[in-house]
């Protein structure tokens, strides 16, 4: 009976789990990709120029590029349940905070969205090698998938849920806090059913601080990979539908084009994991990452919107699998659980930290460039940079503790 009971409570918080990565995912990408289809709303309503407001995304990618670390750090001490459920409040609150006012609370809740995310985003890979460790190539895909698939649907419906809840972009941007409750009641049930706190665990590896991280050369490959795929994503994601309007896009069928970038992710993103766990390295998925995405770049550049839906397709492909060998990168070049959490603090901090100029610099090139050509060459010469650092990252060799 007590057997039965055992097995039984073990599937329970199994399944938790699961729920959890979902879950949690689903709110690391939406509230920003949410941002773009109604970036004009805001702009015009609060009356912000366009390095204010490219600052709404990047934002939240300087909170990651400050916060990574000492996320990593702190996440020994609270352990995981306990830093994701500060997290997602954080997060929650800040929706709410964004949405309430004018300018001054519209850049105060992008920092505690960035917060909030930040924690998900540095923990949530350690979460996953701690709860399923033989199973860390499919649960990282099922993490990305969930991420993206909300973060599509946020991008895509952005501009029609303003409408639905005549709360314009208020209720575009606010409506998505209810993922948030919901990561925050799973997170709060998987803590109850399962082990109490994963730090006790967590404090049984080696305790030699992160600052050992930043000596290694493959972690700086790992984080500048990381980046540089982030700046990609992140500039098109913030700039793409005003390209596309400039281009001749009626401006309600561009957050639909966001949607297909990002729906185009998923299958790639669910299944490249799974295949890059078996093999020896990952060099040729790093190779085919850049080919896709300077291929997307230069359709965009040469053909605009006769290749739109082709170059749409090829970047999502290769964003999708660019971002999920970043994630795995910070599990398979790692010993330790503690050591995953590390690389995953380092990789961020200085990844999104180089992400965080990508939004101000596409959009001050065009500035100099109305044609959009700099912004693109821009990218282009990031994409060189991209190639080099993830074929030195997906070499078979991992990142060693002192």
């Amino acid at each position: 009976m007590n057997s039965n009971l055992q097995e039984s409570n073990t599937v329970t918080w199994g399944w938790l789990s699961v729920f959890v990565v979902i879950l949690v995912s689903t709110n690391l990408r939406s509230p920003i990709t949410a941002v773009g289809p109604v970036l004009g709303q805001i702009s015009e309503g609060l009356t912000l120029d366009s390095f204010q407001s490219s600052l709404l995304t990047a934002i939240p990618l300087f909170m990651f590029a400050t916060c990574s670390v000492a996320v990593s750090k702190y996440s020994h001490v609270m352990g995981m349940h306990r830093f994701l459920l500060f997290g997602l409040i954080i997060l929650a609150v800040g929706i709410i905070v964004r949405v309430w006012g004018d300018t001054g609370p519209l850049f105060v809740g992008s920092v505690m969205i960035g917060l909030g995310i930040c924690v998900g985003n540095v923990v949530a890979p350690g979460y996953i090698k701690t709860s399923f460790p033989h199973h860390i190539g499919l649960m990282t895909g099922i993490f990305a998938v969930a991420m993206n698939l909300t973060a599509a649907f946020a991008s895509g419906f952005s501009l029609r849920i303003g409408e639905w809840t005549g709360l314009g972009w208020r209720g575009s941007l606010g409506l998505w806090v209810v993922l948030a409750i919901c990561a925050l009641i799973a997170v709060f049930f998987d803590q109850l059913a399962g082990p109490k706190d994963a730090a006790p665990a967590q404090r049984q590896q080696p305790k030699s601080g992160i600052g050992h991280i930043f000596r290694s050369r493959l972690a700086w490959y790992i984080s500048i990979f990381m980046g540089i795929q982030s700046l990609i994503y992140y500039s098109l994601i913030s700039w793409l539908p005003k390209v596309l309007v400039d281009y001749g896009m009626v401006a309600k069928d561009t957050g639909w084009l966001l949607f297909l970038i990002q729906i185009a992710m998923i299958p790639i993103m669910f299944f490249g994991p799974i295949i890059a766990h078996r093999m020896k390295d990952q060099r040729l998925m790093a190779v085919a990452v850049a080919g896709g995405m300077l291929g997307s770049i230069v359709i965009f550049f040469l053909f605009k919107l006769e290749g739109i839906y082709v170059a749409a397709v090829l970047l999502g492909l290769s964003n999708g699998l660019s971002f999920s060998l970043s994630i795995l990168f910070f599990s398979l070049r790692a010993k330790t659980i503690a050591n995953a959490i590390k690389i995953s603090g380092m990789a961020q901090s200085v990844g999104y930290l180089i992400a965080a100029f990508g939004p101000p610099i596409f959009g001050k090139l065009h500035e100099v460039d109305p044609s959009w050509n700099y912004s693109f060459y821009f990218l282009a010469g990031s994409i060189i940079v991209l190639l080099i650092t993830g074929i030195k990252a997906a070499e078979n060799k991992f990142v060693e503790e002192t």
